[in-house]
């Protein structure tokens, strides 16, 4: 088939743009997973999660912001997605506080069976601990066991040295224990 002189070509994409592309794609499919699970402990909402990394993604390619390795632009991920999550997880707080003291209504529910009510106390009263914890020791806690992130990581993250980090994960888990202990049996 030839071509008329009315069909258009489409235009080539330049090699420079191809390499971004692959490397906002790499940057992706790696951060992706950890972005995920931090957001979606502190929000408690896969679904928010989800649309928390794809805002951050956003914001990153729109920006076209250049770090001189992937490791920084993962580390700025990680930052804009624990910042968004953790005012997402303040606003629906407010909220649902809000909604109880116009409803008057309990915000536990009652379900059926042994197993799944015992489920859902244990993760309601750990997530009760957790929040009760102050910012620091909450956030790298979440950071180290549902981000899946080391103490250096983290530390990078948050502007604090490695040690540091250490100390709030050490003191995090102390008081979450103990926070837990005073509510009973958990499971």
């Amino acid at each position: 088939m030839f071509l008329d002189e009315e069909q258009e070509v489409p235009p080539k994409i330049p090699a420079a743009r191809e390499t971004q592309s692959a490397a906002f794609r790499k940057l992706y499919e790696t951060v992706f997973p950890v972005l995920f699970k931090v957001s979606c402990r502190i929000t408690g909402s896969e679904e928010a999660a989800e649309d928390l990394c794809q805002e951050a993604f956003f914001r990153y390619y729109e920006k076209n912001i250049v770090f001189p390795n992937p490791e920084e632009a993962k580390y700025w991920l990680i930052r804009v997605v624990k910042n968004s999550a953790l005012n997402y997880a303040k606003r629906k707080e407010r909220e649902r506080r809000a909604y109880q003291r116009a409803f008057r209504e309990n915000g536990r529910k009652t379900e059926t069976g042994e197993g799944l009510l015992i489920q859902k106390e244990t993760r309601f009263e750990v997530r009760e601990a957790l929040n009760k914890l102050p910012e620091n020791l909450r956030t790298v806690l979440v950071l180290k066991e549902y981000g899946e992130l080391n103490y250096k990581e983290i530390g990078r993250i948050l502007g604090i040295s490695e040690g540091n980090v250490k100390v709030r994960v050490f003191r995090a888990r102390e008081r979450l224990t103990g926070l837990l202990s005073a509510v009973g049996p958990v499971g």
